[in-house]
């Protein structure tokens, strides 16, 4: 079964709701453990353009939001899932995550 290495960038404030949803929807799940992630910590910038609705900032103003990046591993079965569940719980308009087949 293939596997796959998911990173999201979420507001920190946010980050535990996110880690809840991904290991109930089946994300995290390595061996006879469940719900394992790894988070860094840092600053997420954007520009919030004319026609976006920001949950946070302003049109036309640069945003710096202390944000948590998450990653953790994923089967291919529950992939489809545990991405619709961090785009129904995040709090952004455009939610940023990347998705990474692993080879090992």
């Amino acid at each position: 079964m293939a596997r796959y290495k998911v990173v999201v960038y979420v507001p920190t404030d946010s980050a535990d709701l996110i880690r809840e949803v991904v290991g109930k929807a089946g994300g995290g799940k390595n061996g006879n453990y469940s719900m394992c992630s790894f988070t860094s910590k840092g600053e997420g910038r954007f520009f919030p353009n004319h026609g976006a609705n920001p949950a946070i900032g302003k049109i036309g103003k640069l945003e710096i939001v202390e944000e948590d990046k998450i990653e953790f591993d994923c089967d291919e079965v529950v992939l489809d899932l545990v991405v619709e569940e961090i785009k129904k719980n995040h709090p952004y308009e455009e939610v940023v995550y990347n998705v990474y087949k692993l080879e090992n």
